[in-house]
Formats: structure tokens, sequence, C-alpha cells
């Protein structure tokens, strides 16, 4: 008979104590346990519920006696999805993509599967019916001989399927909605969640076939579960964008097989997500009119240099207190900036409302944009048009001084590929810079005033 134990769990970090708690001992979050019921059952559960026998004890080796192989990796002939990864999916992985409801996680990961060549893909859902998921794949316009589809709950079940079809890769959409008959808890809970993920992680790691999770996010913008369940995974991806703009990004928060400064862009469109090779294009504006408060900035997204465009609008405070807005940029960097401008340079914008807009609809964390957010404030002030020839890329600094950033030779060639003729940057960054292998005029400014001169001067 199914034994029952009741368990508090704490929301936050997964946590569990036999009885409430006020404050988690662990994470330090309050209010977070719940309670759930608990049945463990020796029968009950799949084979990979059950822990793996012991291996061959094992003894400390000399690291240099340690053998090692390069990882093999399965290309999901999605380029984009693959530079994130690393060059591909890990054999006997663990990947984990989280998102905003209706972002296009599972369109993602059906084009995915409907792409990959010469491997079985095991799609398993269990938000939508296998109709649903056709009608989808219908609108992608993709068809695909190897690639399965499956609506389940249970991993009982999911893993009698995989048994049956062998597949290559395996996607579970999503996390959320897998239950597992070891615990009595209902799907989503902490303990499914968790318990679910490790079942999954034993298959991948006996089996060799690399398993794709998708996870729900919070109103906080933090994937659903317990903490322990990104613990487990080896890949943490996060797809989001603007849902008032076509373009998503996908970003690698976690990564033991590759490198966590990459991403990978997308455009939404009716037939599925269409990679973006070259983003500066889509995120420059299309006009013939010299236009005020309009600069461009040399960004850096993770390793992948792009051009960004970013738009200023200052005018007369109609209200006592003059005010700050800032869409895609950080609003206490823009209120500094704002006060180096007045207390450095001597620009009175004290009294005068100021926006920023990032076009495009993404945010930047890059300081690099520090110089173009600055010439386009004065660019508005004095109603002044910028060339759009010209592009910016340095850090603003408490004193007013243009100070150096990282990678400029990838910016400035960025720069050079789009048609750029002129790109302003800190004198401090030109050491060692060869100018002559770039067919741009390069400007060097040491402070705010030295780039004012020059551009309206």
């Amino acid at each position: 008979m199914a034994k029952q134990k009741v368990i508090y769990y704490c929301q936050n970090c997964g946590a569990q104590s036999s009885s409430w708690l006020g404050k988690c001992p662990q994470c330090g979050s309050w209010n977070s346990f719940v309670e759930e019921v608990v049945k463990h059952d020796s029968d009950s559960g799949s084979q990979w519920s059950k822990k793996a026998p012991a291996a061959q004890q094992s003894k400390p080796k000399l690291i240099k006696e340690i053998t090692y192989s390069e990882e093999e990796r399965i290309s999901t002939c999605c380029a984009e999805f693959d530079r994130v990864l690393g060059g591909g999916l890990v054999k006997g992985s663990l990947v984990l993509i989280g998102g905003e409801p209706g972002i296009g996680k599972s369109t993602l990961l059906l084009q995915v599967a409907l792409l990959v060549q010469n491997q079985k893909v095991l799609y398993v859902s269990g938000e939508e019916s296998e109709q649903q998921i056709r009608m989808r794949a219908e609108r992608i316009h993709k068809d695909n001989d190897t690639c399965y589809i499956v609506s389940e709950t249970s991993t009982q079940q999911i893993f009698q399927h995989i048994e049956t079809v062998k597949p290559d890769i395996v996607v579970v959409d999503s996390i959320q909605t897998i239950s597992t008959d070891s615990i009595e808890s209902s799907a989503g809970s902490i303990s499914q969640i968790r318990e679910c993920t490790t079942e999954f992680q034993r298959f991948a790691k006996t089996t060799g076939v690399p398993v794709i999770l998708i996870g729900h996010i919070t109103k906080d913008g933090s994937l659903a579960g317990p903490k322990i369940m990104e613990h487990i995974v080896d890949c943490v991806l996060q797809f989001e964008g603007d849902r008032n703009y076509g373009y998503r990004i996908l970003r690698s928060m976690k990564n033991r097989f590759g490198s966590t400064s990459e991403l990978g862009i997308f455009e939404m469109q009716s037939s599925g997500l269409r990679e973006v090779a070259n983003p500066s294009e889509i995120l420059l504006s299309q006009h013939d009119a010299d236009l005020s408060g309009t600069a461009i900035s040399a960004t850096l997204e993770g390793m992948r240099p792009m051009l960004i465009e970013v738009q200023a609008l200052v005018s007369s405070a109609v209200y006592g207190t003059p005010q700050r807005s800032a869409t895609g940029f950080d609003l206490r960097r823009l209120s500094m900036l704002l006060a180096v401008l007045e207390k450095r340079c001597g620009f009175k914008l004290g009294a005068k409302d100021v926006f920023l807009n990032i076009a495009g609809g993404i945010k930047v964390y890059d300081p690099a944009i520090d110089l173009a957010v600055v010439t386009s404030v004065l660019s508005s002030n004095l109603d002044m048009p910028l060339s759009q020839k010209d592009c910016f890329a340095a850090e603003i600094g408490l004193s007013g001084e243009v100070r150096p950033i990282n990678r400029i030779e990838s910016r400035i060639s960025e720069a050079q590929k789009i048609g750029f003729e002129r790109i302003f940057i800190s004198k401090y960054n030109s050491k060692g810079l060869d100018k002559s292998r770039y067919n741009i005029e390069i400007v060097e400014c040491a402070t705010i005033e030295q780039v004012f001169r020059k551009l309206f001067a």
C-alpha cells in the first residue's frame, strides 16, 4: 500500500521541511513554503525514476591521467539556435528554454524539430493536442519524415513512447504540465517539477539522447519552479522579445558546453520564425530626410556587434517638474548622463523634458551606447540633425570624459560593413588599433566638448 507523507516545499529554491516555516533557511524568502502530499511507492514510476545502480567503485586520478574527447554535437539546421548552444546539441545534454506565454517557444522548437535532418525527433506536448500541433506545422510550411508527435503528460507513458520510437532528440512542452506517478501532488508543483526534471536528466545521461524542456516563467521574469531545476539542466536559454515588435532574442543564461555570451535573433512572421543573420539592418530606421535627435550606436549583444538607433526628444517642460522617460535604456543612467551634460559641459537641460527611445523594441545594457545617447540629446536640444553616415561607440564618465570600451575592432568592422563613413570613439581606444585596416574614418575624442565641436561646429 502506498505510504503518504506531507512535506512543505519552498517555491523559490525547492528546500523541503517537515513543518511550515515562515522564512526559508536556505534562500531567505518569506512565506514561500507550500504543503504537498508525496506518495512514496516503490512499485510505481518508470525505470528512470529509480536511482541508477551503484557504479564501480571510483578512485582519485591525476588530472593528466583523465582521458577526454570533444563533445559530439547534433546540428539542428537552425544557425541561430546552434550559435546559442555553442555549435549544436551535445549528446546526453538537458536544455531548458524559458519565456513569456505566447512569445514563440513552442513555435521555435517545433520549427527546429522539423528542420533537423537525419535525426528522429519526438515532440511531446502536454499543452496542445496533436491536431493543434499539425495546424502549426502547416502554418510553418515545413515537413519532415522523421518528426514524431505525441500528446502526453505522464512520464511513464512518455518513456514507453521513447522506447518504441527510439528518437535521437526529445522535446518536452512543457515541464510544468508533466507529472510522474511516484509523486501524488498535482502537475506543476515543486516536487513534480523537480522529480520529472531529474527523470529526464537520468534518461539523457544514460542513453545519450539530448532532451529539450520548455519552462514557464513567473511574473517577475524568472523560470517557474525551484532553482534546483536550473542547476540540474546543462543549458538554460531565455527566449524574450517585445509583443509590439516582431523581433525575438534567444539568450544563453547557462551553458556547460559553450559560451553564455552568444545570442540568436529571430523575426516572428506568419509563417514562423525567420533567422536574422544581420540584425543591424532591421534595427536601423530607413528614412531619407535628416532628423534631429537621432544617433547610431555600435553596440554589442553578447559577442555579436550590431548597430542600433537611439532617438531622443528634448522639449520645454510644461509642468513644474521636468519629465524623464526612457524605453529600452536604463532611466537612472539617462539621469546621470543629463547631469554630466549640465554640470561638466554647461548645457542647461534641468528645466526640459527628455524622452529617449531605443528603436526596434530591444533593451540595451552596453555602456558603449552612452555617447550616442548624449549626441542624440544634444541634437534634439539644438534641433540640428546629425549626419546619417556617423555612428558612435564610447562610454561617458562622470567628469565628462569619453572612456574606452572593449572589442572596439569588431564595432568598427560592423560600422564599415553597413556603410558608415565616420565612427566616434575614445582616443584611449586607439592604442594598438591599426587604422590602416579600415576604410572608415575613425574620429578620436577625449571629452564631450570635443565631440560637440566636431559635430556642431
